[in-house]
């Protein structure tokens, strides 16, 4: 049965893409903070209210597909990001325009490892859109999440699909 009009809605559910651990059913703030003085390109922080280290960005200066490991405050891998190029049919390489980036669990770039990928959801943005797809929607059709966000205006939702249920903010 569907809320009365005028009457909010219930909160979609929690999705656990990567591990129920992060997933919480209260407001968790945290702060992204890129190191300055970086010698790799990558290199994030992300911190608590109370500026405890939650998770870490390590970046790889010179590799040939741009690699990023998130750990977690001990240092243990939880997944890695490599950014995805195309290949034409004639098998020249070729830097995808919507910046398209490969998750996968723990330290690994195992295909059976993949949990999603994500891309821009248009090559000329204003602010930042990205279509997320779980490993198990291949046809691509629809995102399972959105992503809006703005470097500026530091802020950044996530959304269920193409629908306005925000399940991160």
């Amino acid at each position: 049965m569907a809320a009365p009009y005028g009457a909010p809605s219930a909160p979609p559910a929690p999705v656990a893409v990567v591990s129920p651990q992060f997933c919480a059913p209260y407001v968790v703030p945290l702060t992204v903070a890129k190191k300055a003085l970086s010698i790799s390109d990558g290199d994030f922080t992300v911190t608590d209210a109370n500026g405890g280290v939650v998770l870490r960005v390590k970046g790889a200066v010179f590799s040939v597909r741009h690699r990023r490991v998130l750990l977690d405050a001990a240092g243990q891998p939880i997944l890695t990001m490599t950014e995805k190029h195309q290949l034409t049919k004639a098998n020249y390489q070729v830097f995808s325009m919507h910046n398209r980036w490969e998750v996968y669990r723990g330290d690994s770039t195992n295909a059976g490892d993949l949990l999603f990928s994500a891309k821009k959801a248009s090559i000329i943005q204003l602010k930042t859109e990205v279509d997320v797809f779980l490993a198990g929607n291949t046809a691509e059709q629809v995102p399972d999440f959105k992503i809006r966000g703005s470097y500026f205006e530091r802020s950044c939702n996530f959304y269920l699909g193409n629908s306005d249920a925000m399940v991160a903010q």
